[in-house]
């Protein structure tokens, strides 16, 4: 049996285009790895935000149910300390009141607070990120 020669004969690829098929897989290989990187580095920013976002609600209702309801400041940390907490509880007067809304707020033996909880915990490029969430509650007047 005879062998072909000539155009006809070549089957298959040559090395460069081998090499070339190769180069193209490596590129687009490259792109892909970098896109879900960036995904999963996405993906633990958006999950340490919801711990975050947890802790800050978890703190400002433990501060606004003390009963009785009085200024004061607390902190502390969770999550091994990579979340830092403040809550903060204050006097609270609406912005516009008037004279006339503080003499009556006087009178009576409620008072409006502002609870404030605050949230620091660190960011994905280094640094820190703060989250802060309030309420506003009614409680008894302090007796002096």
């Amino acid at each position: 049996m005879r062998r072909p020669f000539g155009p006809r004969a070549a089957r298959g690829f040559s090395l460069l285009e081998v090499l070339v098929a190769f180069v193209i897989l490596a590129l687009v290989g490259t792109a892909l790895f970098r896109l879900f990187s960036g995904a999963l580095v996405n993906a633990s920013a958006a999950d340490d935000y919801t711990h975050a976002v947890l802790v800050a609600e978890s703190v400002l209702a433990e501060a606004a149910a003390a009963k009785p309801l009085a200024e004061s400041t607390n902190t502390g940390s969770a999550d091994e300390g990579r979340i830092a907490w403040t809550t903060q509880v204050t006097q609270y007067t609406p912005p516009g009141a008037s004279a006339d809304a503080d003499r009556v707020a006087e009178t009576l033996q409620t008072r409006l607070y502002r609870i404030t909880a605050e949230v620091r915990f660190a960011a994905p490029s280094g640094g820190t990120r703060i989250f802060t969430l309030a309420t506003t509650r009614v409680g008894l007047k302090e007796t002096q």
